[in-house]
Parts: C-alpha cells; structure tokens; sequence
C-alpha cells in the first residue's frame, strides 16, 4: 500500500510517499480504508525521533493518530461492525496510509453528512480538549481563558467550554484570528506583553479556569489569573506545570469521549475549520504548513 512514511529522523523532507506492507486485523482489530487522516504536533514529534516511551519506532515509520475512513476488514471476535461501516477513529501512529489496522474499541460510527476531511481530522484535537475540560471542571456560567484559541485544539476548546454552559471564553490569538475567534464564540486577545492586564479588563470578576496550548508563559499568565490551580490544564508545558503545581493530565482517549463529541458535531455545538487539505503524497508540505505556527483550524491529509 502506499503511506507517507520515513526512513530518518528529521525535518519535513524526510517524510515521503513509499510503498509499505499492508497491515492485517488480528483478533478484536479492524483494519480501515482511510480516506483522511489528521496532522498533529504529535506526528511531526515522531517524524524527529521523539515518542512516548510505550512506542518502539521501527522504520519505516508511519506518522498519524487520527482517521477516518470505511471498515475494510474485521479480525477474530469483531462482531456488529460490517464491512463498509463509515467510521473516525485514532491510533498512535500508522494513520498517513491507505490502511491503518487499530483495536475495534477505537473508532466510532462516523455521522451521516460529516465530510471526510473533518471526520480524519476530528478525533485528537476533540478528545484532547474534551480531556482538558472535563478536569477543568467547566460549569455553566463559568469564565474559561484558552490559550492559542485559533488553533484545532483551541477550535475545539472554545465551542466545547461554550457547549458545556461557560457564560464567557476568551481566547488569546495572533490578531489576524481574532475576528475567527468572534465568529466561534471566543473574546479574542492578542498575546503577548500585558496580557494578564488585559485578560482581567475583559473579566473583571476573574477567570474561573484556564487551559494552556501555547507554552510556559501562558500557563504562567494562567496561574496569575486562575485562583484555584486544579482549575488548570496544559497540553504542552509538562515541565512549568510541575514547577508551578498544576495537575497533570489524567486518562487519555477513549471511544465514549469521541461518541460524546460527534453527537455534539451533529447538534450543530462544533464546527471544525479546515486550514488546509494535502493529498498524502504532499504530506511533508503539510508538516510545514503545521509548523508555520498561528494558523486556524486543522490540516489533513486526503488519503482516497
């Protein structure tokens, strides 16, 4: 099958089209025909060398932890999933390819009119910030600050803490997003010097939770902000989070988190914006595109 694999660590260009073996579906496992797949920061981390330490990296190597696509194949003791079944789902890697084979407690139905390119990049930016705000505790009438708003993970931030009842969400941005972030529902702020001032100009009676997607200054601001650390999350500063004693993520994804927010989607609570679509042979240029940094929205990759 064709993917966007590499050989070597490195920058984008090591990231090319190739031909690699087709996966198989062993037992309690699906395989899926993708027909998109998501690009994160997670994926160009791996194209560099890092990984988590439950990953062994074996080149070739297939970036990509989000899907979407049909069931092509079902292991042993996969029962109520036909073949042809349209579905989203995630991985750890192995998604930039025309097949991608992960357990079948992974993927969820995909709704009826979601397009492709929203269902491939839907699953780990959704469940990230659906992670993020359930430990955030956002209750109705809540004042919520996301940091780098603008982005997937802030996209989907913004419209979840405004789904769960927050009464105000600011969102800091670069200012050619700010008028983005009206339109979903944020208080843009630029970053940047002063910004703890002119959080609190906009929210005078404080700020009841904060999350963090844009580094230790911001979750530093958060702090000032925030009375009650437990109240705070970050998704990148795992270091300044310790020293400052916010908590640390808890349980990771799982297919109730990523049910809960389709049904959301098909409620008309979230809408993604698509920055840019790659066909996977262009999967480098889209690295790039990623790493520019402050864009809006998510890229993906047409897979078929």
């Amino acid at each position: 099958m064709k993917a966007a694999a590499l050989t070597s660590f490195g920058g984008p260009e090591v990231l090319t089209l190739m031909d690699v073996p087709e996966p198989e579906a062993g037992p309690g496992q699906v395989r899926i025909r993708v027909r998109a797949a998501g690009v994160q920061h997670f994926d160009t981390g791996i194209r560099t060398g890092w990984a988590p330490p439950s990953i062994d990296l074996t080149f070739p190597v297939v970036p990509g932890n989000e899907f979407a696509g049909t069931i092509d194949r079902t292991g042993e003791g996969v029962t109520g999933l036909p073949l042809g079944t349209e579905v989203l789902g995630y991985s750890t890697t192995g998604s930039y390819a025309e097949y991608v084979v992960v357990p079948a407690d992974q993927i969820v139905a995909k709704p009826d009119g979601m397009p492709w390119e929203i269902a491939g990049g839907f699953s780990a930016n959704g469940q990230g910030a659906h992670l993020c705000l359930s430990q955030m505790q956002i209750n109705p009438g809540d004042t919520v600050l996301i940091h780098a708003a603008a982005g997937a993970l802030g996209t989907f931030s913004v419209q979840l803490a405004r789904a769960w009842g927050a009464t105000t969400v600011i969102g800091t941005a670069s200012e050619a997003n700010h008028a983005y972030l009206r339109s979903i529902g944020a208080i843009p702020i630029t970053y940047g010097e002063g910004l703890v001032e002119r959080v609190r100009a906009v929210a005078p009676n404080g700020v009841d939770a904060a999350m963090d997607n844009a580094g230790p200054d911001a979750l530093r601001a958060s702090v000032e902000l925030v009375k009650d650390k437990n109240r705070i999350r970050t998704m990148i500063s795992d270091e300044a989070a310790e020293e400052l004693g916010v908590p640390a993520l808890g349980p990771s994804r799982n297919a109730d988190r990523l049910t809960e927010l389709t049904k959301l989607y098909e409620q008309g609570h979230i809408k993604l914006h698509i920055r840019k679509a790659f066909p996977l042979a262009e999967a480098a240029e889209a690295h790039r595109e990623l790493e520019k940094g402050h864009g809006r929205g998510k890229i993906v990759l047409s897979v078929a």
